[in-house]
């Protein structure tokens, strides 16, 4: 029988998926608990904030092993994944498997992701479908969802060679302002601030806000700090990338 301590850097994989994937604290901590008890732990200690998860597993022989790992991950929204790894975790806590298995159906999960035409129409659709939602003509959507087409090359060729999220918030909301306000500009007829609204909701952080507010309410209170002071740092940042562009284009 392989020692359960086996599971341990896989435990710590699962957890930073789940938290690159969306998912609460709790639920993190939650499935790594009960991944942990049913592989035949003693005693689990999970403690998970957005920027690390430490993991202590008690063995039935006395002995305990811990182990931490650095997130590095920038908090990204795939719902699809968080749906397959919690499948995943309730499958393991009815049957656990061996740890070869448990890793390579995890390393499957991880390389599942959005194609890049996924990506793009759900911008695309999303941009133009919030700027008719508040206000905005069909002329307006069609250009939200142009100025949504910015917004993911942005994602795919800068985002790589920023220093971090609050880089490419600025840069992608400034660039993003300019090529709206440039737009408007050049067509008279379309309502800028609708559009930017539409774009706008590519951009903050909604569900990060969501999470870390429903992390304070259920105890745990570091994370949800932390998560609530980064959310308001990009939308601050999201909002003053905006702002340059419009004053920018004032002069001219």
């Amino acid at each position: 029988m392989q020692p359960i301590t086996q599971y341990l850097p896989i435990f710590l994989d699962m957890g930073d998926e789940l938290l690159s994937s969306g998912a609460e604290i709790f639920r993190v901590e939650d499935t790594l608990n009960r991944m942990g008890y049913a592989c035949g732990a003693v005693h689990m200690n999970v403690f998970v904030i957005t920027s690390s998860i430490v993991i202590t597993m008690e063995c039935p022989d006395g002995n305990a092993r811990t182990q931490t790992k650095r997130v590095r991950g920038n908090g990204g929204n795939d719902f699809t994944k968080l749906e397959k790894l919690n499948d995943l975790s309730r499958s393991f806590c009815s049957q656990p498997c061996s740890p070869t298995d448990l890793r390579q159906r995890l390393k499957e999960i991880s390389h599942t992701r959005p194609t890049p035409f996924e990506q793009l129409a759900g911008s695309i659709l999303a941009a133009s479908s919030f700027a008719i939602f508040f206000g905005g003509n069909l002329k307006d959507g069609l250009f939200a969802g142009l100025a949504a087409v910015l917004i993911r090359l942005l994602h795919k060729f800068v985002r790589p060679v920023c220093m971090n999220e609050v880089t490419f918030q600025f840069v992608a909301s400034f660039l993003t302002g300019c090529f709206i306000c440039a737009g408007c500009r050049l067509l008279p007829f379309l309502h800028m601030d609708k559009v930017m609204i539409g774009d706008i909701m590519l951009l903050i952080p909604g569900l990060m806000t969501t999470n870390a507010i429903r992390d304070i309410l259920i105890g745990d209170t570091i994370s949800g700090v932390m998560r609530f002071i980064e959310a308001i740092l990009l939308a601050a940042i999201l909002a003053l990338g905006f702002i340059g562009a419009i004053c920018l284009f004032r002069r001219f």
